[in-house]
């Protein structure tokens, strides 16, 4: 996981909300797991050069 983190809000519908966060803890994730993979995975098909490397961690100094 990256070192330093940025908010991202978005708006949803409160029930779509409450039904993404029980499937996500149905499936022992944190729904900010979930988003982060579906933006990394949607980054690799949508956009490859600019989707981070896999294992490239940026280093703290």
């Amino acid at each position: 996981m990256e070192l330093k983190t940025a908010r991202l809000t978005v708006l949803i519908d409160p029930s779509k909300k409450k039904a993404f966060e029980d499937l996500c803890r149905a499936q022992d994730m944190t729904p900010s797991q979930v988003i982060r993979r579906l933006i990394r995975d949607y980054m690799e098909t949508q956009a490859p050069a600019a989707a981070p490397k896999p294992g490239a961690r940026k280093q703290a100094r």
